[in-house]
């Protein structure tokens, strides 16, 4: 008998390491990737990447990934990943605000049993 894995993937935050992460999930597992500014979701929907980590051929082979302003797209994922960078202050101390704002936003669609995965850049 096969057991197939069904499974859906939220990747909150598409800077440079959430797009190529929704990018490389969006090749074999149905992938959302979410992020507030419209503008990024825009350019990602037309292939586009302004952070140069993503070629249009890299797009096109990410069959299973959609790009999104919208967070109802992410009720029905199993995995969440948030990948948003937690930028320090003159004195070195971390602002962990975009990291609270998106554990904010999984909190609002994520199910009992759901996963959730952290990764964030310091700077």
């Amino acid at each position: 008998m096969c057991v197939q894995l069904v499974m859906k993937i939220g990747v909150i935050g598409l800077g440079y390491v959430g797009i190529q992460l929704a990018v490389a999930f969006g090749r074999r597992f149905d992938t959302v990737g979410f992020d507030p500014d419209h503008v990024k979701i825009k350019a990602y929907n037309s292939g586009i990447d302004h952070t140069g980590e993503v070629t249009q051929s890299q797009f096109k082979l990410a069959l299973k990934a959609v790009y999104t302003s919208n967070i109802n797209e992410l009720l029905d994922c199993q995995i969440y990943i948030v990948a948003v960078p937690t930028p320090v202050d003159e004195q070195h101390l971390p602002d962990f605000g975009p990291l609270l704002k998106a554990s904010e936003t999984v909190g609002q669609v994520m199910a009992p049993g759901a996963v959730v995965v952290y990764e964030s850049t310091v700077y």
